[in-house]
């Protein structure tokens, strides 16, 4: 009866209650019929309920009823108790071992795994092939060469007849262990190759890099399995070849090799990294069709995979669903990732707010709050520059217990130092203590986001003399420093100490650094001929830098050349329009203003809105200009109306010429306009709602303008308070009537 109501689906949900009442009419002999018990996770009081019976009437004497209890505990996961009745055990044989040893190897206890194999050749068991095979898996996971060379050298002493799962175990030891030679000779004595064999193979070349050989190795096999076609598109992936990796997954359609989880989630990576979208519905709506499975990885990949490609409604529509369709583990690996990965999605996005309301969500469920998780937050809170809510997740870091590690420690560096609060930011660093490259350039850069650029340097000779080795990220933060500082020939300098010493070629940031670096001097011919020399014509950051600098130093006739190499590639980014804009205005050329403006509307090109906001406890307040929808809006503007007029008493003035407008203005109606713009609405709210000795954060999402720069000045000093003002650039810190940039940003 037994035997045939294991064949009933869904049979170990009953069993507890039918067995219990059954065991006590079987024999000793009958108790081998329960062997279905090792293909069901039991629940403990069952398995143990089968081993006080087989005391009791003395059936565990038998080797065979044992072995069997003990396969039943590790199929149960009852780990501890398997160990102790493997203690208990009268006699042991080699299938004993080899049911502990290679669960042991399963769940990655392998060191416990090769020290019980040491126990069982010291007790004269003989292994069998699947023995090593387990023990040979565990050296792999370990890179045990030594160990795993001396397993090889017993079963050719030993005589082992070598199957083919025993040998593929050796050849992917070899393969893992990076011992390439010994992996080759293998697998050309290796008479029989199975589809396992050749995917060992493949996957070998890929982890070193021979791509060529990978994929001409996969084009000798016939008949190809799934896991082979898994392997050479993963393979192709890690190794930047995508579109290679995109033709193959077309091939494997068309030639009618069924997809499985893993195919699917590897296509959902593939479809990440191109940021095709439309690629992605379709394998989405493929995986509904196929019936297959969803799991939480698969679902995870869907997520990950609707995030990257900026379709976040669709994110969140799995993530949401994910309860109804797929279950619910609670604080599973699975779980926490889902969380995670869709946090790490709003922020990617931009979606900031509604990061933070899953975040709190995420706490208050009680989810368990992972690394990958905090780091997207504190990222999050560092972007939106808002201080006091990434002061409340650093002290959730520190409640939970997280250690302060190279990557956490540079993510509140960043943090701090992007809500203004370098103070804090240094205090991280000196907290951290690590001679760590991430580490060092986080806080490099944040002295360059500053303005400290002679601090930036410093830190980097420091860092550099100690033998810590600089990444490209590293010389970014340093370009930048020098550029912010008007460090011209020291910049140059590590410019070519990069490429020269430490051979990193230049991306579009450094090249894009050096122009600015130059610009900010005023040496307009040093930037045409470092384009000419880089060969960076085709570059349009390098234009845009050269175009700002142009403003900067008000050169028209240099800005109209620039604007020719830049506007030809018919950019939909509005920056460079209103850059050339504003330069026309400021010369009073209104024609050529209105024509930049007719090429902007033929071409669709939108300017983007001007916006400042600040955080006044806890809750953020935004800004734009000439904004009147803020609940003080009259309390505001009031304030301001007044400020201005006390401003001008002790020398500030609004330049008319910034209104950037051609049109017919009644007296004053220009200096109205500026007034108005949101970083004055944003600090004349800070001023009214904070103390009178407490600083003033503002964030702005585009360049702070001459008149508002000015204006900050003038108000630090009229009013003794400390104003920091963080533009799409760097950070102003107005204090007693001047700014840390030295007016040259």
């Amino acid at each position: 009866m037994v035997s045939t109501y294991c064949l009933t689906p869904k049979a170990h949900l009953k069993i507890p209650t039918i067995v219990v009442f059954l065991l006590k009419k079987l024999s000793p002999f009958h108790f081998h019929h329960c062997k279905f018990y090792s293909h069901h996770s039991l629940p403990f009081p069952t398995t143990s309920s089968l081993h006080v019976k087989a005391i009791k009437d003395g059936s565990f004497q038998n080797l065979d009823v044992a072995n069997h209890l003990l396969n039943v505990y590790v199929k149960s996961k009852n780990l501890n108790h398997a160990c102790k009745l493997f203690d208990e055990m009268p006699r042991r044989d080699v299938r004993t071992w080899t049911i502990l040893v290679s669960t042991f190897a399963r769940v990655g206890s392998n060191g416990a795994a090769l020290e019980l194999f040491k126990n069982m050749q010291n007790e004269g068991i003989k292994p069998n092939q699947f023995t090593l095979s387990s023990v040979l898996k565990c050296c792999s996971s370990l890179s045990e060469l030594k160990i795993g060379k001396g397993v090889h050298g017993w079963i050719l002493r030993n005589g082992v007849v070598f199957d083919v799962i025993l040998e593929n175990a050796l050849f992917y030891f070899y393969v893992k262990c990076e011992d390439f030679g010994s992996a080759k000779w293998l697998f050309e004595s290796m008479e029989e190759k199975n589809s396992v064999t050749w995917n060992i193979m493949i996957g070998a070349y890929l982890d070193t890099g021979n791509v060529d050989k990978a994929v001409d190795l996969f084009r000798r096999q016939g008949l190809k399995g799934v896991s082979i076609w898994n392997t050479i598109i993963n393979g192709l992936m890690r190794n930047g070849f995508e579109r290679i990796a995109l033709k193959l997954l077309y091939e494997m359609v068309k030639d009618g090799t069924l997809f499985n989880e893993v195919t699917f989630s590897i296509a959902l990576v593939l479809v990440s990294l191109l940021k095709d979208l439309e690629l992605g519905k379709q394998i989405h709506g493929r995986v509904l069709l196929s019936g297959i499975h969803v799991d939480g990885f698969l679902r995870n990949s869907l997520i990950d995979m609707y995030c990257k490609c900026g379709e976040m409604k669709m994110a969140l529509k799995v993530f949401e669903k994910m309860d109804t369709y797929f279950g619910r583990n609670e604080n599973s690996i699975e779980e926490v990732i889902s969380w995670s990965s869709i946090i790490s999605g709003l922020v990617l996005n931009g979606e900031f707010e509604d990061a933070f309301k899953t975040f709190t969500s995420m706490v208050r469920k009680d989810i368990d709050i992972d690394a990958f998780s905090i780091t997207s937050i504190v990222s999050a809170c560092a972007s939106f520059g808002v201080l006091e809510l990434g002061r409340q997740v650093h002290g959730l870091v520190q409640k939970m217990g997280h250690k302060l590690d190279a990557h956490l420690g540079s993510s509140l560096i960043d943090m701090y130092a992007k809500c203004g609060n370098l103070d804090d930011a240094k205090r991280i660093f000196k907290q951290t203590n690590y001679m760590n490259v991430v580490l060092w350039t986080s806080m490099v850069y944040s002295y360059a986001l500053h303005g400290r650029g002679r601090e930036a340097i410093q830190l980097f000779e420091f860092s550099m003399s100690h033998g810590l080795l600089p990444n490209e990220v590293t010389f970014i933060g340093v370009l930048t420093a020098c550029s912010h500082a008007g460090l011209v020939e020291e910049g140059c300098r590590y410019f070519r100490l990069m490429k020269e010493v430490y051979g990193i070629k230049p991306g579009v940031e450094h090249f894009t650094r050096m122009v600015d670096l130059y610009g900010r001097a005023g040496q307009f011919k040093e930037i045409k001929k470092f384009i000419d020399e880089n060969g960076i014509h085709h570059l349009r950051a390098v234009w845009r830098s050269f175009l700002s600098s142009c403003r900067l130093h008000r050169d028209i006739e240099m800005a109209e050349w620039v604007s020719e190499n830049l506007l030809r590639c018919k950019t939909l980014d509005a920056g460079p329009y209103v850059l050339l804009s504003n330069i026309y205005a400021i010369k009073e050329r209104w024609e050529e203003v209105a024509t930049v403006r007719r090429l902007m509307q033929s071409r669709g090109v939108k300017k983007q809105p001007c916006q400042s906001w600040i955080q006044i406890r806890n809750q953020v307040h935004a800004f734009i200009m000439d904004d009147r929808s803020h609940p003080q809006k009259n309390e505001i503007c009031a304030y301001l109306y007044k400020l201005i007029g006390r401003l001008r008493k002790i020398g500030y003035s609004s330049d008319g010429k910034l209104v950037m407008q051609d049109v017919e203005k009644k007296q004053g109606e220009g200096e109205m306009l500026l007034g108005f713009h949101s970083e004055k609405l944003a600090t004349a709210y800070g001023i009214i709602s904070t103390a009178s000795q407490t600083p003033i954060r503002i964030m702005k999402n585009l360049r702070i303008c001459d008149d508002c720069h000015n204006f900050m000045r003038y108000t630090s000093q009229l009013l003794d308070k400390e104003i920091i003002v963080r533009d799409i650039h760097r950070f102003h810190h107005f204090k007693h009537g001047c700014c840390s940039c030295g007016d040259y940003w």
